[in-house]
């Protein structure tokens, strides 16, 4: 859940805290680089999990989204950030994640350096209700063919055949 006040570290293009900033100075516009996490989760069949983004979000309300996604806050490393955003939204305590890579992404609104990994689950995720309202396995080519469409978010959109390429390259399968 969100504090009062949301803290996020301002971070150079490598990822060199330079500062800090709070959550509505992040996403006023003024394009302030911070760090979000992303991780794309796998079940044993290769199937690609995604969460349905609740309607209450301030970016991308209702449209299907990255397994688990969510901001750094200051003072906490990427990888912790990493942990608590999985337990938090989809209740996922034994998760091994391998990175992949990272990347800056832009909207209108902000500008984030994403770090991206990958995991198979050995348990079933188990959506919040209230961050992700919703959530599914879906097929890789499912979600290829639901590009474009409106019901995926631009920065998943812009993100799956990088993360694909990215799994290829590390022999992970899902």
């Amino acid at each position: 859940m969100f504090s009062e006040v949301e803290i996020f570290p301002l971070v150079d293009a490598e990822g060199n805290v330079t500062g800090k900033a709070t959550r509505a100075e992040c996403h006023s516009g003024s394009k302030l680089l911070h760090p979000v996490v992303h991780l794309h989760c796998f079940d044993a069949q290769g199937r690609l999990y995604l969460q349905k983004r609740a309607a209450h979000k301030d970016t991308y309300p209702g449209l299907w989204d990255t397994s688990v996604g969510g901001h750094v806050s200051y003072g906490e490393e990427v990888g912790a950030a990493l942990m608590r955003e999985a337990g938090e939204e989809l209740g996922l305590r034994d998760v091994h994640p391998l990175f992949l890579f990272r990347y800056a992404y832009e909207s209108e609104v902000e500008r984030e350096l994403v770090y991206v990994y990958g995991a198979t689950l050995s348990q079933p995720p188990r959506p919040d209700g209230v961050e992700v309202s919703d959530g599914r396995f879906w097929s890789v080519q499912e979600a290829l063919a639901a590009l474009g469409k409106g019901i995926l978010t631009p920065s998943f959109e812009g993100e799956i055949h990088r993360m694909l390429h990215a799994m290829k390259k590390f022999n992970f399968n899902g």
